[in-house]
């Protein structure tokens, strides 16, 4: 049996409209202002997944409680961009944990000055800088 994931695009419009509570035409609209935007299908139709269908709801909250469309499309986008973090998260946990069981006691990664992780190799150590930056706001030319 496959498992169905909460990102899978498995309703069509009527349906996901009943589930939120809203007009298929609302849904419609939200995705023309980019609020939720569903995945299409080879004939262009709109299928969404559960988690669309949980942020129409999170819509529908949000507008009642008085936020702007505007406010409710950056909240979901931010929203959206904690998943991708989350997930980007687990998957360099997993990442480390891997590294960890097969070369115990072992550095394998490094942070670099602008906070990206990279691995390294096993035996090469990081560069470290100590560097010290001094800046003087220039003074006002003289006429």
């Amino acid at each position: 049996m496959m498992e169905m994931s909460a990102d899978d695009p498995v309703f069509a419009i009527a349906v996901a409209a009943d589930l939120a509570g809203m007009h298929p035409q609302t849904l419609r609209q939200y995705d023309r202002l980019g609020l939720v935007s569903p995945r299409r299908t080879a004939g262009k139709s709109r299928r969404y997944s559960l988690r669309e269908v949980a942020q129409l709801r999170e819509v529908q909250r949000l507008s009642g409680e008085g936020v702007s469309l505007e406010g409710i499309r950056r909240i979901l986008e931010l929203e959206n961009e904690v998943v991708g973090l989350r997930a980007r998260v687990r998957e360099l946990e997993s990442a480390l944990a891997t590294e960890l069981l097969n070369r115990p006691g072992s550095r394998v990664f490094a942070s670099t000055a602008d906070g990206d992780v990279v691995p390294l190799r096993h035996g090469v150590r990081a560069i470290r800088r100590n560097e010290l930056v001094v800046w003087r706001p220039r003074q006002p030319e003289q006429s």
